[in-house]
């Protein structure tokens, strides 16, 4: 009789394991000769070798069906076990899976442009209006490129340009002051990777997120870096967090200019890299507009609504 562990990487132990326990019930009773306890995400097995050997061939198929899909089945943990699914390809329009199995991919016209500009440069800019999906669909790239090793991490940045609020007066340390800007980049990669797996890669910096101003002196290399809401950069900060780019790195640069939070008259770096940059070689741009928003249907409304009166108030 052998004894193993077999620990079940870069997943959500409950989406393997199934609601109750009921894929790991299912797995005692397809090797009713093992003795199988789970423990998080560690798979407990005694048994003969030969025969653990076959389980844990399964276990690491199940598990990368659901490192992929972030989802698993009764139906499909059968088919997996039991040899008749053969490989786990993805859809070519999905870029990930959300951790409730639903695919992230491009749902516009202008979408797909921002997914086919990164793969075609190394720096992108992609400006629009709120909701048009540019900031998400930037980190569900980002974690692609780390999920398939073409980068080693994942550095996530904002300006912490305050909108209304004094951040002197927010309560707490620093990084109790700096996170609520930061948040949702924390949101998004909440909904692409396992809660555990997240805060792992945080704590080893395989993801890091953090204001504009921590870029200064580094560079970036062999990572996916996110500059988001880039309106409310300096000229001198977008100049200086541009030229961060190391090598194997790509940069995604997302904003829009017609959010711009600075004090008057300090002009907005992205507008003024855009006017620079737009026809330099290897630099992408994609415009989003309010045909792309992805957001509750109000919230196209809104945008309307507010363009509408801009438009009125400058005549």
């Amino acid at each position: 009789m052998t004894e193993k562990h077999i620990v079940l990487e870069d997943i959500d132990p409950v989406v393997f394991s199934g609601v109750g326990g009921r894929h790991i019930q299912m797995l005692k009773a397809l090797y009713p000769k093992l003795r199988i306890v789970a423990r998080g995400n560690v798979l407990k097995v005694l048994g003969d070798e030969e025969l653990m050997a076959a389980f844990e061939d399964a276990v690491e198929r199940l598990r990368h069906h659901v490192l992929t899909f972030n989802s698993l089945d009764e139906a499909t943990l059968l088919d997996i076990v039991g040899g008749h699914r053969q490989s786990d390809d993805v859809p070519s329009d999905v870029v990930v899976y959300s951790m409730s199995g639903r695919p992230i991919k491009a749902r516009s016209e202008n979408q797909q442009r921002l997914i086919d500009s990164y793969h075609q440069n190394d720096m992108l800019f992609a400006v629009g209006p709120a909701g048009t999906g540019k900031t998400y669909l930037s980190i569900a790239l980002a974690v692609k490129a780390l999920k398939q090793k073409q980068a080693k991490k994942i550095i996530l940045s904002r300006p912490a340009v305050e909108a209304g609020e004094k951040l002197g007066f927010l309560p707490g340390d620093m990084k109790d002051k700096i996170d609520p800007y930061l948040q949702p980049l924390y949101d998004a990669l909440e909904d692409m990777l396992p809660q555990q797996k997240l805060q792992d890669m945080m704590e080893k910096h395989v993801i890091q997120i953090a204001p504009l101003a921590f870029m200064r002196g580094r560079t970036l290399s062999d990572a996916v870096v996110i500059l988001d809401e880039a309106q409310n950069t300096t000229p001198q900060q977008i100049r200086m967090f541009l030229t961060r780019m190391g090598w194997n790195t790509k940069m995604i640069i997302t904003g829009d200019t017609s959010q711009i939070d600075l004090p008057r008259p300090q002009k907005s770096g992205l507008v003024e890299a855009l006017r620079i940059l737009k026809d330099v070689e290897g630099i992408g741009v994609v415009e989003l507009t309010r045909k792309d928003i992805v957001r509750h249907k109000l919230v196209t409304r809104i945008v309307n609504a507010f363009e509408a009166y801009d438009k009125m108030a400058a005549d």
